[in-house]
Order: C-alpha cells, then structure tokens, then sequence
C-alpha cells in the first residue's frame, strides 16, 4: 500500500480506501455485524487506513460498526464521515432520496452525532453530503472553518453524487478551498472527474480529488457479466440495461491493460485513477474478503506505462468503438443534475 495526503491539509488516506456504506446497510449484500467487523479489520491488515463513511448509511449503523471495528486502532486510521440529510426526521424508503439539511447549527448536531457513534472525539475528514451550489453559504463554511479550529475536524470535503448539478458543485468546491471532493470517476464515467482535475490544475488548486465507484458498478472488475442475475435490492441494479450491454463490449477494448499474474482488470481500473496526480485515494466497494486482498494490492501492481495511458485515453475519445450512444457519459456531460431526472437516468445509479 502507499499513502497521499488530501491536499495540503497533512491528512494522510491510504491510496485504496474503504467505502463503509458496504457496512450498515443490505444495498451491497446481507452481512452480519460479525462478518462487517472482519472486513474493517482486514482491511486495516492489509494496509487501508483510510476509512470512509457517512451518518445516513444505515440511519448510522456504518459508523457505529465502523467504530466497534476500529476502537483498538483509532490512531492508526484516517476516519472520514459525511453530513448534510436529515434521516432523524425522514425514514428512508429504499434508495430514494431524503430530504437535506444544511443549517449551521444542524451541521453541528450531526456532527456530534457522528462523532458519538464512531466513538471518537475527532475525525480527520468531514464532508457536505450531496449539497448543492446554493446550499454551501458562507454561513455554512464559517461552520466548517469553525470546526476544523476547534480540533474537530482536520480536512474539510465535498462529496458528490449523481443526483445534482454536477460541474458547478465541482468547481465551487475548488474555488472555496475544500481539501478534497470526493466524485464517481473510473475509466468508463470520466465526466466530471476529468473536468474537475482539469479545474483544480488550471487553478493551481491544492484540492484532492477522491474517486469512488472505480469499478463502474462491477463493470470493470468483471463482477456484472452478461449472466449476472442482481439479488433484489442490490444497489447495481439500478443502472440501465443499456449501460451494461455497452459496458461488456467497451470492456474487451480494454483487454491490453491486464497483465496475467501481474495485474488484474480490477487493478487496472484503480491504477488508472491513481496515474492522475490529483487523486489522493479510490474507494472500492468491497463485498468479499477476497475484494480487499485483490484491489488493497493494486498500488502495488505495476503501473500505466505511458503508452497505456495514451490507448486509454484514445479509446474514450472513440468511445471504445461502441458507435451507438450509450445514453450515460455524454448525458452528464452536457446536462445538470435535474436535467438528468427529466431524462429518466435513475440518479441512485452510481452510487449514494
């Protein structure tokens, strides 16, 4: 494993983090409480310290277990939690959305909360959880800065999901100075990611970027194949029918990045993200213990020969040869967020 920082905070996030949301809730597979623990634990033995939850993951069932599992090592670990919806007053129904809250002194409350449940009385990193533009006022960062000078907090990010207005949050973000924004990025999805490592260099930005969904929901660690049956309320299956039927073709144009007994596919993907200077960290989703071994290893794997990086990038120009539209990247790239929903593009697809 090797280890970056979020920008210029000092904070320091092993370069594979692990996504809690995997712990506390059924989106990703049944687990017991037993077997949530396991994974933490061997995830910190294989040399992830960067652990990333959130307080509306399981209404905080993943901070808490993330807590028990990390108690006799809290020194060791980089903890991250979110903030931002409001499920104490709103029961969540499926993967639908709740509502948000954003208020100076709500912040306040369920970081405290967060804080109690994680059984710590700091985490390094604390981020706005799906929050719009107009949603961060200055009376919000005055809150955050507040808490990062009481000790509370060390880093400060923005963490985005598919569901709003894309770029702008992306950019405010680098403008208003958070140390890290946390965005799906993988070889499939590279808008925004790529526009906003774009943003953060022409800014001379010291903003991190954090990817999750590396793997383009099992797409790109072979874990969705055409015969996949997806259990009912498996969190994948949520995307289109279409994104996967063009993702299996788009995927055997990326053969040339495997390397028997040196790198796998999965690997791959995350040594991808990992060429790009700006990102601090990738956070898979784990399912199996055998997940971890695999991609906590991949910063070990070889890297992306130039050359590699230069087919890659052709290829997503060409759209890997899939001449049809697949209705998903280009649909982002030049819409917002509530533009999206009026397309019909499930907005839980890629992720939280």
């Amino acid at each position: 494993m090797k280890y970056r920082t979020l920008g210029d905070s000092g904070v320091e996030v092993s370069e594979v983090g692990f996504g809690a949301w995997v712990v506390g809730t059924d989106w990703w597979g049944d687990r017991t409480e037993e077997q949530a623990v396991e994974m933490v634990q061997h995830a910190l033995d294989r040399g992830i310290t960067f652990f990333d939850t959130g307080d509306v993951y399981g209404h905080g069932d993943s901070e808490t277990l993330l807590g028990k599992a990390l108690a006799e090592h809290r020194d060791e670990v980089t903890l991250a939690t979110k903030v931002g919806y409001d499920f104490y007053n709103n029961p969540q129904a499926g993967h639908g959305e709740i509502p948000k809250r954003l208020e100076p002194e709500w912040i306040r409350t369920c970081v405290e909360r967060s804080l109690d449940r994680l059984g710590t009385d700091h985490v390094e990193f604390l981020q706005l959880h799906n929050a719009n533009v107009d949603e961060v006022t200055p009376e919000v960062m005055e809150t955050l800065d507040a808490l990062r000078e009481e000790g509370v907090v060390d880093a400060l990010g923005w963490a985005m999901g598919p569901s709003i207005g894309w770029l702008a949050e992306h950019e405010r973000a680098v403008d208003l100075g958070f140390d890290a924004v946390q965005t799906v990025f993988n070889v499939f999805e590279q808008v925004p990611g790529r526009r906003v490592l774009d943003y953060i260099e022409a800014s001379d930005a010291d903003t991190s970027v954090v990817a999750r969904v590396p793997h383009s929901s099992g797409l790109l660690n072979e874990q969705v194949r055409p015969d996949t049956e997806l259990g009912e309320g498996d969190h994948r299956g949520f995307r289109p029918d279409v994104w996967y039927e063009t993702g299996w073709e788009k995927l055997e144009t990326l053969r040339f990045l495997e390397r028997d007994g040196e790198r796998t596919m999965g690997q791959a993907a995350i040594q991808w993200l990992l060429s790009h200077d700006a990102v601090s960290a990738v956070t898979p989703t784990f399912r199996t213990i055998a997940d971890i071994d695999e991609w906590a290893a991949a910063p070990d794997t070889p890297s992306l020969s130039a050359e590699e990086a230069a087919r890659v990038e052709e290829l997503y120009a060409e759209n890997f040869g899939i001449t049809r539209d697949d209705g998903m990247d280009s649909l982002r790239s030049s819409v917002g967020g509530d533009d999206i929903r009026a397309a019909g593009v499930d907005k839980r697809a890629a992720g939280d």
